[in-house]
């Protein structure tokens, strides 16, 4: 929040904009300023002491009409801004409506994001939330940031994994029983497989059979093949619904399966494959790593086979500025392996691919296997999120009228919310009671907030914006509420700078903390007009930040709660 316009009037006495603009900080006292430049960094560019650095950089601030005076504390120079001046640009900050926090950094850029990546026979499990909803998340906040952005939903489409799946259905159901049925039957057919393999190992050559005429295009592996697909794509599209997540492509592993011979022959022409123990491998021990597998002895192809391919296809298509891949830290490795062996292949787009780590998702009683059943469908936890939330509402509004939307709004918000809280590489152990907490750092939180302002505005109007007294919402609270709400743009730059979805996460607990402050000190809907128009302002301008903010993390808003 003005950080630009004070980078420019302090680019003095040999110092540059990107050196302010990097140096400058927000105090963690509102006492010491809005905003604070320690000058040590500039000592010896200036050749003399930090407080004396402060006072001559001090009157350069002056002029500013959004200051209304800078301090010189030790070697800090700190800036407060006019109060009147900021209440003011509320007006401009509400008029932008949906677009608040919008900007045009990212046009005439690409984004490609590659997330979620669901396996086809494989219902979504609680572990598939993070990089759904991160993925989509940053999805969002590009989009809002100007950028042209396609989403990718890789899927994961091939594999040996068919052929059992095949070899079950063939023994203990049928293709029309798996056509009518849903993921979670083809689940539980993958799971037998795997039990009764353990008596049966002739099982494992049947399953390669089977997925070798998938390779080879048979019919009737095929039509299998579909089913699975179709059984899989119908059901995870109602979770995707439900988490508001959408994508551009859905070009998974089989799609570039006539693509990849290309990506091998450049590796061919530039002396990089080669012979390991009847394998095709990129040897990177000059950059210590293990050699990157690509062609298995018996001439199979592998996942990173696949990845290169992909890499390729989408710079032809998408001509992207960035491809991110929003994947668990677990493969770091594959990642840097991938990535290393592109910039050996002098792709054009070797230095705009980013892996967004994040870590794991657990349940508070543990692990999951998909092979032995044990696992957490996603689901499920949607839907146990959205009966908790509804006992919860009927218990604090029982006359709602929509009280099954408003559950299901609370219940999925707690559950994305949860995932986009931290920053994204901390794992985390998901717990009900703390996701559905009204009164803590939750989505249920800031709803909450959202229909209270709402509520508010049902009463007291429309804010007549000629008719208002400032000095209603500058005193200490109100003035936090409003530096909190125009500083909104500058948390989902940073979101998408850092690729950290939980910096807009943050800014609208901390605006819904800061608002509840000033709304249980101040009321709202007064007898005097301009009194009453100016705090109206203000609840407005807070209700369009944080509706915006949580349609960015793919949140909805409820008008009451």
């Amino acid at each position: 929040m003005y950080e630009l316009q004070l980078s420019k009037a302090l680019a003095v006495e040999g110092l540059s904009e990107n050196d302010i603009f990097d140096a400058l900080e927000k105090p963690k006292e509102s006492k010491m300023g809005d905003i604070c430049l320690p000058c040590f960094k500039f000592a010896r560019t200036m050749r003399i002491a930090p407080p004396m650095i402060a006072n001559k950089l001090q009157p350069y601030v002056a002029g500013l009409d959004f200051v209304e005076r800078a301090e010189v504390a030790g070697g800090y120079l700190n800036i407060f801004f006019d109060r009147n001046f900021m209440a003011k640009n509320l007006e401009a900050s509400l008029a932008l409506g949906e677009n608040v926090g919008k900007s045009d950094e990212g046009a005439g850029k690409t984004i490609c994001i590659d997330y979620s990546s669901v396996n086809i026979a494989k219902p979504f499990h609680i572990g598939h939330l993070s990089t759904t909803v991160i993925g989509g998340a940053l999805y969002r906040i590009f989009e809002h940031l100007g950028y042209r952005v396609v989403g990718i939903n890789h899927l994961g489409d091939w594999g040996t994994q068919f052929g059992k799946l095949i070899v079950a259905t063939c023994k203990w159901s049928s293709l029309e029983e798996v056509a009518s049925k849903d993921e979670y039957f083809l689940n539980s057919l993958y799971v037998r497989y795997h039990r009764e393999v353990e008596e049966h190992p002739e099982m494992d050559d049947e399953a390669r059979a089977w997925f070798k005429r998938i390779e080879d295009g048979d019919s009737e592996a095929t039509a299998y093949f579909n089913v699975f697909k179709d059984v899989t794509m119908r059901a995870v599209g109602k979770v995707y619904d439900r988490l508001r997540i959408k994508f551009d492509s859905y070009a998974g592993e089989s799609f570039y399966n006539d693509k990849m011979d290309a990506c091998l022959d450049i590796l061919k022409a530039k002396n990089l494959l080669v012979e390991s123990e009847g394998a095709q491998v990129v040897k990177l021990d000059d950059y210590n790593m293990p050699p990157c597998l690509l062609v298995k002895a018996d001439g199979a192809t592998l996942y990173a086979t696949r990845d290169i391919a992909a890499v390729y296809y989408r710079k032809q298509t998408y001509d992207f500025d960035k491809c991110l891949y929003v994947v668990a830290y677990q493969q770091n490795l594959h990642f840097k392996q991938l990535f290393q062996v592109l910039k050996l292949m002098d792709f054009a787009g070797a230095d705009d691919m980013e892996h967004i780590a994040f870590g794991m998702v657990s349940m508070e009683d543990g692990a999951m296997s998909t092979r032995s059943g044990r696992v957490i469908w996603l689901q499920d936890v949607l839907d146990k999120a959205v009966e908790k939330a509804l006992k919860i509402i009927e218990e604090k509004n029982p006359d709602s009228k929509d009280k099954l939307a408003i559950a299901e709004s609370v219940g999925v918000g707690a559950v994305v919310f949860s995932a986009l809280w931290n920053n994204r590489i901390k794992d985390i152990v998901f717990s009900f009671d703390k996701v559905l907490n009204f009164d803590g750092e939750t989505a249920p939180y800031v709803q909450y907030t959202y229909a209270r302002c709402a509520s508010a505005l049902r009463k007291g109007g429309e804010p007549d914006l000629c008719n208002m007294d400032l000095a209603a919402i500058t005193d200490d609270e109100g003035y936090e509420v409003i530096k909190s709400v125009l500083s909104f743009c500058d948390s989902v730059r940073q979101a998408g700078k850092l690729r950290e979805p939980c910096y807009v996460t943050r800014h609208v607990v901390d605006l819904a903390e800061k608002f509840n402050r000033f709304y249980i000190g101040h009321r709202i809907v007064v007898e005097d007009a301009a009194v009453r128009n100016a705090r109206l302002l203000l609840t407005k301008s807070v209700a369009n930040v944080i509706k915006t903010g949580l349609s960015l993390l793919g949140i909805s808003a409820p008008e009451e709660m």
